[in-house]
């Protein structure tokens, strides 16, 4: 297997946001460094504005590069690819940062597609600014679907002990119910079952499925999706060989916390998923794409403007989504060469619990 240093690509999101300060406070670690090389999309000027910002912070050592391939080992590099004149207003959505925002992430996707950064990070965005500027789609999943012609995806929230899945992303509510189909819960249900076993090196995954209604439709009481389309859906993905459990009510399968008996959830709509997980793993959890022939991260929060500017932000979960992306790039290279009869299944085993000498998340 290849020992090198990864090329790990970060965007700097919307820049009126805490992005640049989860980003600042996760490398000023200097031991990160010796795990791989980051590269920062996006403004040295913006990083030194933030970094003025906050207390307690050591010596960073950077280095601005104008192209990704001049990127070194054990430094930050900042790849300056904003206007000269960008400038930012901490706490304030602005067309200026999320024009910014978009030439950060494009210019990271480019450098993506010719292999010369391995992963990518994200900063959080602002959607609605975004969508104003001229960004035609919902958020970065929509994006990177499109920008690497994947077939399909899914949206998977990963902590320690909690993965969650969604069958429907960023639609209102109101367009959920016709949205959820047999075939959708189905192409969910691989996509969880594959990226469970090559992401996430689990052999054998159970994946619990909840309903859509309440109590699960209380019989046909209070909607029939459940009978008619979740169930069947189970029913078929068993068959296929994918062990899915369910439809199991969400309120009491958290409350109760039936989920530590699973290897992964899947959600019929984003906040049915994504509340219970940022309740129970907000501070560390993450952001992954599951079905793109690439990966990204990106933190499971957002732009927190009320905070921006303050020293007020958390790190960890930037932190936990630049070692997952990280973990799961080196199980789907050992899982892919595993298939090749390459490698031994004892050693894939190995890096579904890795342990690299990673900075401890406290």
């Amino acid at each position: 297997m290849n020992n090198r240093k990864l090329l790990v690509g970060i965007t700097q999101g919307d820049g009126n946001g805490i992005g640049y300060e989860v980003i600042i406070k996760t490398l000023a670690d200097s031991r990160i460094l010796e795990s791989f090389t980051p590269v920062i999309y996006g403004s040295s000027k913006i990083f030194g504005f933030y970094k003025k910002t906050l207390h307690n912070i050591e010596q960073i050592d950077t280095y601005v590069i104008n192209d990704a391939t001049q990127a070194k080992p054990r430094k930050v590099n900042i790849l300056n690819c904003l206007p000269e004149n960008t400038y930012v207003e901490p706490g304030k959505a602005s067309g200026d940062s999320a024009r910014a925002a978009i030439i950060s992430l494009d210019r990271a996707v480019k450098d993506l597609k010719e292999g010369i950064i391995d992963i990518l990070v994200t900063a959080p965005i602002n959607k609605r600014a975004m969508v104003q500027e001229g960004f035609k789609y919902t958020g970065h999943t929509e994006y990177l679907e499109h920008e690497f012609n994947a077939s399909d995806h899914t949206m998977i929230m990963v902590s320690e002990n909690l993965k969650v899945g969604v069958v429907t992303g960023h639609i209102p509510i109101s367009q959920v119910p016709s949205a959820i189909t047999k075939e959708k819960i189905l192409s969910k249900l691989r996509l969880l079952d594959k990226s469970l076993r090559r992401d996430f090196g689990i052999d054998s995954p159970k994946i619990a499925v909840l309903g859509l209604n309440p109590h699960c439709g209380d019989g046909g009481l209070l909607g029939d999706e459940e009978q008619k389309i979740i169930l069947p859906a189970v029913q078929q993905a068993i068959e296929e060989g994918i062990m899915a459990f369910g439809p199991y009510s969400p309120d009491g399968f958290f409350g109760l916390g039936n989920y530590s008996k699973f290897d992964a959830v899947l959600a019929m709509y984003h906040d049915q998923g994504l509340a219970p997980f940022k309740a129970l793993s907000f501070e560390s959890g993450v952001n992954y794409t599951a079905g793109l022939p690439i990966v990204r991260t990106s933190p499971d929060h957002g732009t927190a403007f009320e905070m921006a500017g303050r020293d007020e932000a958390d790190p960890r979960s930037m932190m936990a989504a630049i070692y997952t992306a990280i973990d799961i790039y080196k199980r789907r290279e050992a899982y892919d060469a595993l298939q090749k009869g390459k490698i031994s299944e004892e050693f894939i085993k190995d890096l579904a619990h890795p342990d690299d000498g990673k900075p401890q998340i406290e």
